[in-house]
């Protein structure tokens, strides 16, 4: 067993660097061009232990921030959970006072000198004198993204979406629960319900049970306040009605669009409009996009695009996205911008 020593004097902390989307950051960062060295910082939830993680199929070492250095840090990702993160920021603020913050948490972002960011959708850059960057909810992103880009082709109208949401979302927990609850199901034991207080495996859940501490009506609530915030630069594009779902799968967003445009474009025409850098579009003679298919990919992946047979104005669009990957992304980029 090791503990991580990069040879650069450190720049930039992960705290919660045990976590999935931690994990994400550090690979994204470490295959950047980024001209820092990372230390990763184990979350509170650790009880102020070092906790052991695998990385490259080799045991590591993260030790908690109470032992950390944090002094040389200009940079610190909070990628813990929203409670690990607040007390993070009050500590690592307090000794070390300079240290820029980029919140993949939300935890941070009711402070008043918070600044809610989506390098990737936001064609201003993260140019500013905030202190506190929180990274949009990944779901936001990807429709903010997929928005903008479309809205340059045709004026929207309205539009209705759905939003598929993997249990990744919860971190470890939920995934953990989500394999325990499929191997209860297929050997007739009893389930865990401990983080959904319901069913999720071989199920859709439009809310989790009253038991769970986590509420979709507030994550639907959250997607829907960073995609207005997302969207308010980008000129007159109407909101969508969302609504979210939680799915029964691992990782990575699926998200059934339906929008209604001012006009009557081509399909092909939309296809060559919406291309871009982060946005792969695959076309009738490509296979769909799946969520399991786009694993490990940055930007958003759109197929499955179809006039609507009961109103020749709007489309079908399926949209695809890794949700740790997208989120990490967008980290990374607001870290190379505050560096710089």
């Amino acid at each position: 067993m090791h503990s991580h020593r990069g040879t650069t004097k450190s720049t930039i902390a992960i705290v919660g660097g045990e976590s999935l989307l931690g994990k994400e950051v550090r690979e994204l960062m470490e295959g950047s061009d980024l001209r820092a060295g990372v230390t990763m910082i184990a979350s509170d939830e650790t009880e102020g232990s070092s906790v052991i993680s695998i990385r490259r199929e080799e045991p590591e070492v993260i030790n908690p921030l109470q032992v950390s250095d944090v002094k040389s840090v200009k940079v610190a990702v909070l990628a813990g959970s929203r409670e690990s993160s607040s007390k993070a920021y009050e500590e690592i603020h307090k000794s070390a006072p300079g240290v820029a913050f980029v919140d993949l948490s939300g935890a941070l972002e009711d402070r008043p000198e918070a600044r809610l960011v989506a390098p990737i959708v936001e064609s201003s850059g993260v140019a500013g004198s905030s202190s506190i960057w929180v990274i949009a909810h990944p779901a936001a992103i990807a429709l903010g993204l997929f928005l903008t880009q479309l809205q340059k082709i045709v004026k929207i109208r309205r539009s209705v979406i759905d939003i598929f949401e993997p249990v990744s979302e919860r971190g470890k927990a939920g995934i953990d629960e989500l394999q325990k609850q499929t191997v209860g199901l297929l050997s007739f034991k009893p389930v865990p319900k401990e983080l959904y207080d319901a069913q999720i495996s071989f199920n859709m859940l439009s809310q989790y049970g009253e038991e769970s501490p986590h509420s979709l009506g507030a994550i639907e609530q959250t997607i829907d306040r960073h995609l207005a915030s997302l969207l308010a630069g980008a000129g007159s594009i109407p909101m969508p009605s969302l609504r979210l779902i939680q799915a029964p799968v691992f990782h990575g967003y699926s998200m059934s669009l339906w929008i209604e445009f001012e006009g009557n474009p081509e399909i092909e025409t939309i296809q060559r409009g919406i291309a871009s850098s982060h946005i792969d579009v695959r076309t009738s003679e490509h296979e769909p996009p799946t969520n399991v298919g786009v694993a490990g990919q940055s930007g958003i992946t759109v197929g499955s695009i179809a006039v609507d047979r009961n109103d020749p104005r709007a489309c079908w669009f399926w949209v695809v996205a890794d949700n740790l990957r997208l989120a990490a992304q967008n980290a990374v980029e607001v870290t190379r911008e505050v560096l710089k």
